[in-house]
């Protein structure tokens, strides 16, 4: 009896014991029943958070800070979950009288920053920004070499880089931290001085090699699969190939050094044609180098005349786009994004818009000896410069972003099986682009400041290869005579899809409907005359576009809306504003994306939720059709990290809230955040 009268007691003071929360209105080691209601309904809405259940979670911590006014963790707390929801000038506020009763310090603050900053400014990542060096690959481990003479880089989907080194010719594949994880050495008798590297649509790579007058395809992962090409001046023969690019129909350009020309290829290594001698209106080339495909033209800069200039596809001139002398000595030439050229002149990376030919410097390496071959985009929105005499390989930010750092945030804890204890992290730049490629060893997990021992990077979301999705149907009047174009797109989503991940339908009716959920494979048969829902002149499209969401937030880590409509859909956003649905997508990383079944233009709010998500606009009757949709979903970059650790916390029954902490490091960039939880009842 008096061990069970002791469990009792020792009980009821583990109920009643001091956690986080102030205690305002009672001393000692005895709480008010303001703070003890306060304490439950903070523990419910953080168990509500990590559920998704946003909304939800509000309530909660509003109730909590009923009985206790003005606590700062709750009020962190609740602008989370206003954030999370969407609702990001009610998060600022929260976080504001935080801050202002003096809790978060710096943390707080840089939130407030950045969330700030993301409301008033275009998610547009700036071509014309200036870039700044963040960091270096090492060209030397010890005495032992690990790259020589950097010609020209790669960048690859899991934030990776393939990078030419033309002096030990070799293919070598860096990770974000600039450790080599792969080398190849090309054919049985090696690469003989390789200058380019570029990827294929089939996923190979090509190598062009200057000194073999030749070009290599290999494997994804760089194992040789065969060689075109031979030294001569004839059809389908080069000397001194340099810089490749290829065309939508997968044929292979080479700029032809030596023959002061372009040499065209097919899929197969035959050649096609060549072009870039004497014309009308066009006096040849001298020393042809970069080159791009850019839709149905090709650009292609002269070292020596200084000047990029541009064909269509038969290799007829049809102008220059940037006129001879502007550059001193230009080199590598890239589409960026879909504006813009990135160009290498010696010691300088320029951005030339495709539109006007207007030039920007974004970038210059200093004045000493410096000849930089190639710029490249990679997938953390760095670039990647390869600098051939001054034996460098630069990591190159803009400057804006190396001010603030990464924007860290815990997403999710799972505590099921504590002490046991698993936690999501995502990682953004400040425009909120993910942060791809981090290793265990850019990461620091502390608890209450002291760090976790045992700590495992479980995965990473980018490198998953299925996405959930959400098709969103359109029901307004206007969809009745595309019936037979809708039921066709949604098979021919569902089918792309290859029976991953899960798929929903919803109707965007007067009052939106969920027409379905589960496998995609249970769609080959859909019909749009199966739809619940009637059309309507006014769809509730906002409605619509929160409840595919909500069934997202807890889906898998990659996420989309598919938009099924004829384009001419206004008026049906009354019940949330742009801003805050665009948020609230941003916030639980779900893109979205339009499917025209017309050729009519998509209203301006959709445009702007597509253009503001990471989504794209498709045509139904495009070339390739919509067998790509999914896989453009699937490659939108994730910053999402899952880690496991075993906490070292007493729990008092899972009433104690445990705190735990996270620092991101990256070259010379860092972020943090921190959180808490509570372990299960017991």
């Amino acid at each position: 009896m008096k061990k069970i009268i002791f469990v009792f007691i020792a009980f009821i003071f583990s109920a009643f014991a001091q956690t986080n929360l102030q205690d305002t209105a009672s001393t000692g080691n005895l709480r008010s029943a303001n703070s003890g209601f306060a304490e439950e309904e903070f523990r419910r809405g953080v168990q509500s958070y990590y559920r998704g259940s946003f909304n939800e979670s509000i309530l909660e911590f509003e109730k909590a800070l009923s009985y206790l006014p003005g606590e700062p963790l709750v009020l962190d707390w609740l602008g989370k979950a206003y954030y999370r929801a969407g609702i990001e000038g009610a998060a600022l506020q929260q976080w504001n009288y935080a801050k202002e009763a003096g809790y978060g310090g710096l943390l707080i603050q840089n939130r407030i920053e950045i969330v700030s900053d993301r409301r008033v400014t275009d998610y547009d990542y700036g071509f014309t920004q200036r870039f700044t060096e963040s960091g270096s690959y090492p060209n030397v481990n010890g005495s032992n070499l690990i790259y020589s003479q950097p010609v020209s880089s790669l960048s690859n989907h899991d934030g990776s880089i393939w990078v030419v080194s033309y002096g030990t010719n070799e293919l070598l594949q860096f990770d974000v931290n600039g450790t080599v994880v792969r080398r190849n050495k090309g054919p049985i008798n090696g690469f003989d001085r390789p200058m380019d590297v570029i990827r294929l649509k089939n996923g190979n790579l090509a190598v062009s090699e200057s000194a073999g007058d030749r070009i290599s395809i290999l494997s994804e992962n760089g194992s040789f699969i065969k060689y075109f090409g031979a030294r001569g001046r004839g059809q389908g023969q080069l000397v001194g190939p340099q810089y490749l690019a290829e065309d939508d129909f997968g044929n292979i350009y080479a700029t032809d050094f030596g023959n002061a020309r372009v040499v065209v290829f097919d899929a197969e290594g035959n050649g096609l044609l060549h072009f870039g001698e004497k014309t009308e209106g066009f006096d040849g080339f001298k020393s042809p180098t970069g080159i791009a495909v850019c839709g149905g033209r090709i650009f292609v800069a002269d070292s020596v005349k200084g000047g990029i200039y541009e064909f269509d596809k038969a290799g007829n001139f049809l102008g220059v786009l940037v006129n001879d002398g502007t550059f001193s000595r230009p080199e590598s030439l890239k589409q960026w994004g879909s504006d813009y050229l990135l160009l290498t002149d010696r010691n300088k990376v320029y951005a030339v818009e495709l539109s006007s030919g207007a030039v920007f410097e974004n970038a210059i390496t200093g004045k000493g000896k410096s000849l930089i071959t190639s710029a490249v985009s990679d997938r953390n929105g760095n670039i990647i410069v390869t600098d051939f005499k001054a034996n460098e390989i630069y990591v190159m930010s803009k400057m804006t972003e190396l001010v603030g750092g990464f924007f860290v945030q815990f997403e999710r804890v799972i505590s099921d099986n504590f002490p046991e204890v698993i936690v999501e992290v995502r990682v953004e730049n400040r425009k909120r682009q993910p942060v791809v490629g981090l290793k265990q060893q850019n990461f620091l997990i502390t608890e209450g400041k002291k760090p976790v021992e045992d700590f495992v990077l479980l995965g990473e979301a980018n490198n998953n290869d299925f996405a959930d999705i959400a098709i969103l149907i359109d029901r307004s009047l206007s969809m009745k005579k595309y019936e037979e174009q809708l039921s066709g797109a949604v098979r021919e989503l569902a089918a792309s899809m290859d029976g991953k991940g899960q798929v929903s339908i919803i109707s965007a009716g007067k009052v939106p409907v969920t027409e379905f959920s589960g496998n995609p494979s249970q769609l080959s048969d859909f019909s749009a005359k199966a739809l619940k829902n009637s059309y309507t002149e006014n769809p509730a499209l906002d409605l619509a576009v929160r409840l595919s969401a909500n069934g997202l937030v807890n889906a898998e880590k990659k996420r989309g809306i598919i938009y099924l409509s004829a384009g001419d859909s206004e008026n049906t956003f009354t019940q949330y504003a742009l801003s805050d649905l665009t948020a609230y997508l941003n916030n639980n990383a779900i893109s979205f994306s339009t499917v025209l079944l017309s050729q009519a233009s998509p209203s301006e709010e959709i445009s702007y939720i597509t253009r503001n998500t990471n989504g794209t606009s498709y045509y139904i009757y495009r070339p390739e059709g919509l067998g790509t949709v999914i896989k453009d979903i699937v490659d939108i970059p994730s910053g999402l990290y899952q880690f496991r650790y075993t906490s070292s916390f007493a729990t008092e029954y899972g009433r104690k809230y445990l705190p735990v902490e996270i620092e991101t490091y990256l070259l010379n960039r860092s972020g943090r955040d921190e959180t808490g939880y509570f372990a299960p009842l017991q």
